[in-house]
């Protein structure tokens, strides 16, 4: 496992067993140069910030205090307490005549030593964050997290309630850690008549900006037309919810996830 341990309940083997930690806390450095603006202004410009993973959250950036604009930040009175990393502090961010309140957090006496003399972000929060120069969406990139999107010779066939959607021999399989398969169609093979266009849009850090189609009265298949380098062999290809529809593949029905 990479890193080290913080929660004091690391990973073993136990009377022939492997149990995970009910709470695991590690970190590990990052070798991006990762930058964040908010209100016009470089808040934080970094190549010595470390990624912390913890159970049930997605990984974050803690950023040196040295490598932030802290004469933009005022410490405020809020503070919250967390089991594994300590009491934290809360600063409020201004630039460009616009505030941030309670944005950014650290731990002066935390648990976790490490995290001493580091500070994070709320996302979204911010404006804009970077990964050396490309802008990066949604959450920090995991390392960990892989994106794999195959061409295929599968048949898939999509319905719902006995009307096929969908049914193509040339789907791109996209497979992403801890995600069920998807099946990405051609357009020519999903029967788009009966789709409908929904206002519908979500974003993936791995994959870019999704837009909707409804069937009924819900959203049942989506597309990326301008995907993230790594799911470009996606573009402009269809997928449906195999939570929502019923899907097919050589002839063999594929459990709901």
């Amino acid at each position: 496992m990479p890193g080290a341990p913080l929660s004091g309940r690391p990973a073993g083997v136990f009377n022939g067993d492997v149990r995970a930690p009910e709470h695991l806390l590690y970190s590990e450095p990052v070798h991006k140069r990762i930058r964040v603006e908010f209100g016009g202004e470089t808040i934080a410009d970094t190549t010595g910030a470390r990624l912390l993973f913890e159970t049930a959250h997605l990984p974050i950036y803690y950023i040196p205090e040295s490598d932030v604009r802290m004469d933009l930040l005022e410490r405020t009175d809020h503070s919250t307490h967390c089991p594994v990393k300590g009491d934290a502090a809360y600063w409020t961010v201004s630039a460009g005549g616009r505030t941030a309140e309670n944005a950014v957090w650290g731990y002066p006496e935390p648990i976790a030593p490490w995290l001493e003399g580091y500070v994070s972000f709320y996302w979204n929060a911010m404006d804009a964050w970077y990964e050396e120069d490309e802008q990066v969406f949604g959450h920090p990139h995991d390392p960990y997290h892989r994106v794999d999107a195959l061409r295929s010779s599968r048949h898939v066939k999509v319905s719902v309630d006995g009307t096929v959607l969908a049914e193509s021999s040339r789907p791109v399989i996209l497979f992403e850690t801890g995600l069920p398969v998807r099946y990405y169609l051609p357009r020519e093979d999903v029967r788009l008549d009966a789709l409908k266009p929904s206002e519908t849009t979500s974003y993936c850090a791995y994959k870019g900006e999704a837009g909707y189609w409804s069937h009924g009265p819900e959203d049942i298949a989506w597309t990326y037309e301008t995907p993230l380098h790594e799911a470009e062999p996606v573009r402009d290809l269809v997928c449906f919810f195999n939570e929502r529809t019923d899907i097919e593949v050589d002839g063999e029905p594929q459990e709901r996830p």
